[in-house]
């Protein structure tokens, strides 16, 4: 890996953004691309410079992918850089079908120095420093791109190879997600109940059934405030890659289906580019 090379970053959504600021901020030179342009323009607002995707292969290394899904990551890796980025490390942050992504990993040995790492965290939490990389892959690889790491990921666990990070990752946002709907309905029941959903609150933060969720996600849906630091149609997508796996491994997920039909809810509720907290205001909608 070149130390003069500046690194690369497809994908300037919520968390891709906070990629460029963290590499900002810790000296890197960053390029970076989104199909949008207005978040591509957005890049010079925050120390780096747009790119486009040609430029990013031939300039960049590592190369940090932070687009949507699977799909995306398919396309920039095979039709994008290959072989402009020849030998070069790109890193998947992505949450994709796993077995894809150690498929894609597959085909592009040789070619590219391909490492699987996708974070546990709302893009606030890695914001801060506070996300959880997953890491999949070959150990040298995540050797050669430390200094990259340490900047996206103070925290991580390398979990096994290309495939493993985003398994982890899905068993993670699996219960993450159960927790959160869990938070919700209790939150309302409490409403019901004649109680104040603040007050009770911390009373939950300080009892047996705290979690990370009431930090992250209570005062959210205590406030209504539901500016995204992790999109609706984001954790549907996640959640039905869930179920996916789980139908592959011969695996029912009862509590994990009900989580996705009231995702698809606040879908068809208009509320897809919401914070997934805003799953308060669906259980709000089920009355007697």
């Amino acid at each position: 890996m070149s130390s003069n090379a500046p690194v690369g970053v497809v994908g300037i959504g919520l968390m891709g953004e906070v990629y460029v600021r963290r590499l900002v901020a810790a000296g890197f030179d960053v390029a970076g691309f989104d199909v949008d342009a207005a978040k591509t323009a957005r890049l010079v607002q925050i120390g780096a410079s747009a790119a486009s995707l040609a430029e990013i292969a031939r300039a960049c290394e590592p190369i940090v992918l932070a687009v949507f899904n699977t799909e995306q990551v398919e396309d920039v890796v095979e039709h994008a850089l290959i072989p402009d980025a020849a030998g070069k490390i790109v890193m998947c942050t992505s949450t994709c079908d796993p077995d894809r992504i150690a498929a894609l990993g597959a085909r592009v040995a040789g070619k590219l120095r391909f490492l699987e790492t996708p974070v546990s965290g709302t893009s606030e939490q890695v914001r801060q420093g506070d996300g959880v990389g997953l890491i999949g892959g070959d150990p040298q690889i995540a050797s050669a791109a430390s200094g990259v790491l340490d900047a996206l990921f103070p925290k991580r666990y390398h979990i096994g190879k290309i495939g493993d990070g985003g398994r982890a990752k899905l068993a993670v946002n699996l219960i993450l997600g159960l927790n959160r709907l869990a938070l919700a309905e209790g939150l309302v029941f409490a409403s019901r109940l004649g109680l104040d959903p603040a007050a009770f609150l911390n009373v939950a933060r300080a009892s047996a059934a705290a979690s990370q969720v009431m930090d992250t996600k209570g005062p959210k849906m205590v406030a209504g405030n539901f500016m995204p630091e992790g999109r609706v149609r984001q954790t549907l997508k996640d959640t039905r890659l869930m179920l996916d796996q789980a139908r592959k491994a011969g695996q029912r997920l009862p509590l994990l289906s009900v989580h996705a039909e009231v995702l698809q809810a606040c879908v068809d509720h208009g509320d897809s580019e919401q914070d997934n907290s805003i799953v308060i205001e669906e259980i709000r909608r089920r009355v007697l």
